[in-house]
């Protein structure tokens, strides 16, 4: 007889659904924090053990792991995340597709690494693309071991299997380095970090697939998957055209500064999004047929998001030199202006992102596709055209599209379904006000000191913009702002009272 898991209530420890959300994203928040601090460790060490060379050839590849990854977990594990109830022969069922795809994409990629190399013109490439298909057979394994581990709430274990897998990649990367490993170093860090988040996986989820059941259908889950995957795909192939577009126009060592800037803001960027979704989605599914504490619920998870990563995006933006310096060395200066243009990017990409969230939940994943199709376009054509000024010139494009496209985002979503769209313009203009005048406030103080060493002037520059925010709430609309902000961390602190 099927046997159904549903997502507990709470995790336990917390009366409250508001109080599992708020622990469940410290946790995972801190665990993805440790992974950037290991991540920002990384870029130091291995930037000055590695080339840019180096990091181009890695890039390349990793730009079509990437896409492959999409059709690899075709919108499943989302898909097992949100529905209502999921029965332990569902999820047999989901693994087995999980992981053949996973197969025929390695497969794939290693039939076409020879091609692959030609047309970049980097002989390397060839080879590395051959060892990093593995991963797609890592990760199709490990995807509904993750999916149960999430609907069950486990955030703490998946935490501590991030980090640790981010730690032993690390360690296996930089030791490489050291023996002279040069690429290699690299690509052995992506395969380690795939390899143990699997056995991780497997050994918390207290899960085990059995043999695939034809009279089990999976029809409902796929079709939400596909749907999903279209606009994954879209969103990934449109977000790295610049990639490609770099390395094709000017070569893998432009494409390998290109990349180190990119990675020290985007790439922590997502990891701080990656782990509140995984708590938001699962959360927001339980209570969607509550309009009016879904609306909340979604209005808070924007102000808490959006405000702490708008404000660290400006910081490092106003030192981006000093940052550069400091984590990559003088060799990398040229991505000074790069690493500037990627994090007013994301200060846009962040404010529209609890929208994917309310796509999910609702099972609108059609929906979600059409709105990345256009999205995807815009961000194609300032791409192509910001292409016509070099590598900086791509870099202001992608900086320009999500600006042009966040707009659009709110009114979108409010066609298909539901949603404090007021609030959420409102809560988003806010955030950018903030963050505007902390920016040309620091910027004026800034300029009025004298050149100082590189962690004095970041420390400095975080400083002034901590001081501009705590000015500004004094204003009674940044002030509730900030008592909301302050009542998620005193939901993350509250423990349940007998």
């Amino acid at each position: 007889m099927a046997t159904s898991t549903r997502p507990p209530p709470t995790d336990g420890r917390t009366g409250s659904l508001g109080s599992t959300a708020a622990r469940g994203a410290l946790t995972m928040l801190t665990g993805q924090g440790m992974r950037i601090l290991l991540q920002f460790a990384g870029l130091v060490i291995l930037a000055r053990l590695l080339s840019p060379h180096d990091y181009g050839l890695l890039a390349i590849v990793v730009v079509f792991i990437g896409v492959g990854e999409i059709f690899r977990d075709f919108g499943l594990s989302s898909a097992a995340v949100r529905a209502p109830s999921l029965t332990s022969e569902q999820s047999t069922n989901l693994f087995w597709i999980n992981s053949g795809i996973g197969i025929v994409l390695g497969s794939a990629l290693f039939a076409l690494a020879a091609p692959l190399a030609a047309v970049y013109g980097q002989g390397e490439v060839r080879s590395i693309a051959q060892a990093m298909a593995i991963i797609f057979l890592l990760n199709g394994l490990a995807t509904q071991f993750r999916a149960h581990l999430m609907r069950g709430l486990r955030f703490r274990w998946l935490a501590i299997v991030d980090v640790l897998a981010a730690a032993l990649a690390l360690g296996v990367a930089i030791g490489g380095a050291l023996l002279g490993w040069e690429y290699w170093a690299l690509v052995a860090q992506q395969i380690t970090q795939a390899l143990v988040i699997l056995l991780g996986a497997v050994l918390g989820a207290r899960w085990r697939p059995g043999r695939p059941r034809r009279d089990v259908s999976v029809r409902s889950f796929v079709r939400f998957g596909a749907n999903l995957v279209l606009s994954q795909v879209v969103n990934y192939g449109t977000n790295n055209v610049d990639t490609a577009l770099v390395g094709y126009a000017y070569g893998a060592a432009p494409l390998g500064l290109y990349n180190r800037a990119y990675q020290l803001v985007v790439t922590p960027l997502s990891q701080i999004q990656s782990p509140v979704t995984s708590v938001a989605i699962p959360i927001l599914s339980k209570i969607q047929e509550d309009q009016k504490r879904f609306s909340v619920y979604l209005v808070r998870g924007q102000l808490a998001l959006g405000y702490p990563i708008s404000l660290g995006l400006v910081t490092v933006a106003l030192a981006a030199e000093p940052v550069v310096d400091l984590m990559l060395g003088e060799k990398w200066l040229a991505a000074v202006p790069l690493l500037q243009l990627f994090a007013l990017a994301g200060v846009a990409r962040n404010l529209a992102f609890v929208g994917y969230w309310v796509y999910v939940v609702r099972g609108l994943s059609g929906s979600l596709f059409r709105y990345s199709l256009v999205t995807g376009a815009i961000r194609v054509l300032c791409v192509v055209i910001g292409a016509q000024w070099g590598v900086v010139g791509v870099a202001a494009g992608l900086a320009l599209a999500p600006w042009l496209a966040w707009p659009i985002s709110l009114l979108w979503l409010s066609r298909v379904t539901t949603v404090p769209t007021r609030a959420l313009y409102a809560g988003a203009l806010r955030i950018i006000g903030v963050a505007g005048l902390s920016a040309g406030t620091t910027l004026a103080v800034m300029a009025a000191l004298p050149s100082m060493p590189a962690l004095l002037s970041i420390l400095l520059t975080g400083a002034c913009v901590v001081a501009t925010v705590s000015l500004l709430c004094l204003v009674p609309i940044f002030r509730r702002d900030a008592a909301d902000l302050l009542e998620v961390v005193v939901l993350v602190t509250k423990r349940k009272r007998s």
